[in-house]
């Protein structure tokens, strides 16, 4: 369960910072995980609000994916650890950074093309 808010958060992020070829990341998908984590529940019901501690880890992803490469990583990361939860709410993780007053300029999915 936390493998899928992480990945889903994580193509938020990667998504949004598309890697380049030529440039190492230094971001890890365990790293990207642990950003998620306090996701799941959120973007398995879509109920509510996402808790504090998932908008801050969204946040902390977004820092720590700043380079093109980073960003590539944890856009697969994420969308690797949403393949491993199948319930995960579309609707649910495309509203997440609205919820998270976080401004992404794309569309939130486990569908994500990363290599875009």
């Amino acid at each position: 369960m936390k493998g899928v808010v992480i990945a889903v958060l994580l193509m938020v992020a990667m998504v949004q910072f598309m890697a380049k070829p030529g440039v190492e990341a230094t971001v890890t998908c365990p790293q990207v995980t642990s950003a998620l984590a306090p996701c799941l529940a959120y973007l398995t019901t879509g109920a509510g609000t996402p808790p504090p501690l998932c908008c801050s880890g969204l946040g902390n992803l977004q820092k720590m994916a700043q380079s093109p490469a980073d960003k590539q990583v944890a856009c697969n990361c994420a969308k690797d650890a949403a393949a491993r939860v199948p319930n995960i709410k579309e609707d649910a993780a495309a509203s997440l950074p609205a919820k998270c007053n976080i401004q992404v300029d794309f569309p939130i999915s486990k569908n994500t093309n990363c290599q875009e």
